[in-house]
């Protein structure tokens, strides 16, 4: 079920995985599926990915690096308990296009 709808272009590169990730305006997500909805770029990220399974330069993403990237996006907005716990529940039950 859709909730939102992106209102500003979210550009986010990966240093990890030197790869880009844009969500433009317009783009529409359910938000943190089965978690509580916060105010972050990492669900925005993290649905991109899962949706296409592709980076911006169209290399495969994998369910391990899009899992990362939303780790590393939560703990760059000091939200240490999520990166933690959010990886691996969206390792096992996420991933979408990433899993193919």
């Amino acid at each position: 079920m859709i909730k939102y709808t992106n209102k500003t272009k979210i550009e986010y590169y990966s240093n990890r995985y030197d790869k880009w990730i844009i969500v433009p305006i317009g783009y529409e997500s359910d938000c943190a599926t089965g978690a509580i909805d916060i105010k972050s770029d990492s669900w925005w990220v993290h649905d991109k990915l899962c949706d296409t399974g592709i980076f911006e330069d169209g290399t495969k993403c994998t369910n391990w690096q899009a899992s990362t990237i939303l780790s590393d996006i939560l703990r760059s907005e000091k939200r240490y308990f999520r990166a933690v716990y959010w990886w691996p529940i969206t390792f096992i039950f996420g991933g979408g296009k990433c899993r193919q």
